[in-house]
Order: structure tokens, then sequence, then C-alpha cells
């Protein structure tokens, strides 16, 4: 189980670098389709929910907008979002709380992935989407990771015509807002 569990791991890792590279070299070419956010966010949902039963956490999820049709890259959008998730879960605390809500503002949609975990200092802040950048410090000196997480989310949505930002408080948690703007909506939106 353990071995299976570690292969598992450096799989992800090696992925993910590889994926960077890509980013890197402006190679990532994505496959924009007209595609329901909310059935991608269910998809990502359902891959986490065991994790946060095995914590005794709440996952809290309300998908509020009701435009939800966005032009996106499948495979890209739904690892944005368990990346999010992945790290809402990372960086918590014991009593876990993940709130997730999808709302519509403007004519933009945004998802906002918020956590109750250890939350970031107002340097790390400005610093959490730099490739390679990992907070230091002793509650996150043992968890795993490569510091491209984030770089690679942000330049995912960017490259979909939106953004990936952060709010977050030292202590208290954090709070992950993906836009997506109306040029990037899909013809057509329910």
């Amino acid at each position: 189980g353990i071995i299976k569990e570690e292969n598992k791991r450096m799989n992800k890792q090696v992925e993910t670098i590889l994926q960077a590279a890509l980013l890197d070299k402006k190679e990532v070419q994505l496959n924009l389709k007209r595609l329901s956010a909310h059935d991608l966010i269910v998809s990502a949902l359902n891959n986490i929910n065991l994790q946060v039963e095995e914590k005794q956490g709440k996952l809290d999820v309300s998908m509020e907008a009701d435009r939800d049709m966005i032009m996106a890259d499948e495979v890209h959008f739904t690892n944005l979002i368990n990346n999010l998730l992945d790290n809402a879960m990372k960086y918590s605390k014991e009593n876990l709380q993940i709130k997730l809500t999808t709302q519509n503002v403007g004519n933009q949609l945004k998802i906002k992935i918020e956590d109750n975990g250890i939350g970031m200092s107002k340097e790390s802040v400005k610093r959490v989407f730099e490739k390679f950048y990992r907070v230091r410090t002793e509650s996150t000196a043992k968890i795993a990771g490569t510091g491209l997480g984030l770089w690679i989310s942000r330049e995912i949505s960017r490259k979909m015509g939106g953004d990936l930002t952060v709010e977050s408080i030292e202590g208290i948690g954090s709070h992950f807002t993906l836009s997506l703007p109306k040029k990037k909506y899909a013809e057509k939106n329910q």
C-alpha cells in the first residue's frame, strides 16, 4: 500500500514538472470546448470526498451560478480545480472545512475555494504564484510539493482567458478565486 501511494505521488510530481516545462516553452495547447463548469466541479469533488471524510472534515458546496457554461479545456480545468482542493486538504488544520461556491458576477463565472487551514503571511500571498515558490514554515515543512501547482493553475487559468487570485490570513485560512471573463464564456449560455 505504501509503495502504491508513493508511486502515485511520484507520478503526480513528474506530471507536474512536465506540464511546467510545456508551459514554460509556451507549448501547452488547450482544447477549448463548451462545457458545464458545475459538471467538472462535481467530478473533482467526487475525487476528494473520500479524503475529506477520512479527515472527518466538512465540504460545503454551493453552486449558485445560473450560467455555468464556459469555454475550457476539460482536463486542464479539472486539474486546476483538483489542485486547489488538494491544497485546501494539504494545508488544513484538524477541523477541516472547505467551502466551494460558484456565482455569476456581471459576465463572469467565479469559483471560490475557501479553507480554514494554516493560511499564509502577506509576503507569501504576494509570491505564492511564483514558479517553485513554497511557503516555508514549521507547519509546512513536512508537506510534500514542488512549488509548481499554483503557478501552473494560474497559467492555465490565464490561457483560458481568466485569472486566479488568493486572499489569505495566517492561522485563519485561504480563499482562492478563479474568474472566467465574458470573452471566454461559451456562446448560448444557459
